[in-house]
């Protein structure tokens, strides 16, 4: 995409009505100013295009979903996509991850999910399931936040499980190839981003971890 469309996108993903930026006046107020109920608050880190925010909000309907990306014109195909079918229990929020603290509450978010992220081979401190960025989520979330993690890269896999090890987390559930599953949760196998069937087509295998933070 030419950088003209980049603009335009990011100029009305500004406008959208289920869009936010930087919006540190919600911190704690997600759910009484923008869901306007008490359901429970799943995020998706680095969201991209929103597939996955969108592809849960529609199926879980009685939760709330807000994708997050530093990105805004990433972000528009999620939300229009959203506001074209109704699904009020979607929002998006361009912010930077590494100070998420700044725009949540603590006690806010039930869930986290991170799909198919940029494994950083090459910088551990930029992977978005490493100790410094585990301890941000923390700040924001209720006792037993659960994190999901799907991805087809081995590295980022192995690394995560290493972290796991390290703090002693509870895994919930882990598989290095979900469609390798006899009873695949609907939401994991229907539910696929480009990248996903990119990796897909590949050949590749995608893995899922489930964990408390």
């Amino acid at each position: 995409m030419g950088q003209k469309g980049k603009l335009q996108k990011f100029a009305e993903v500004t406008a959208f009505e289920n869009c936010y930026e930087y919006a540190k006046e919600l911190k704690g107020k997600w759910s009484s100013d923008v869901f306007k109920n008490n359901n429970p608050i799943t995020v998706e880190l680095a969201c991209g295009k929103g597939e996955y925010t969108v592809g849960l909000a529609t199926r879980f309907a009685n939760r709330n979903f807000i994708g997050i990306d530093v990105k805004g014109n990433r972000i528009w195909q999620g939300a229009k996509y959203a506001l074209e079918n109704n699904l009020t229990n979607v929002a998006f929020h361009r912010l930077m991850i590494g100070n998420i603290e700044e725009y949540f509450a603590k006690d806010e978010i039930d869930e986290f999910w991170i799909t198919f992220p940029d494994p950083q081979h090459a910088k551990e401190r930029k992977r978005l399931t490493n100790p410094m960025f585990l301890n941000h989520y923390r700040k924001i979330s209720k006792a037993g936040t659960t994190m999901n993690l799907k991805c087809d890269s081995t590295r980022f896999y192995t690394y995560t499980k290493e972290i796991i090890a390290s703090q002693n987390l509870e895994i919930l559930q882990d598989s290095d190839d979900i469609y390798a599953w006899d009873d695949i949760p609907e939401h994991l196998a229907n539910i696929q981003t480009f990248y996903e069937k990119m990796w897909l087509k590949e050949g590749k295998k995608i893995k899922f971890l489930r964990y408390v933070l």
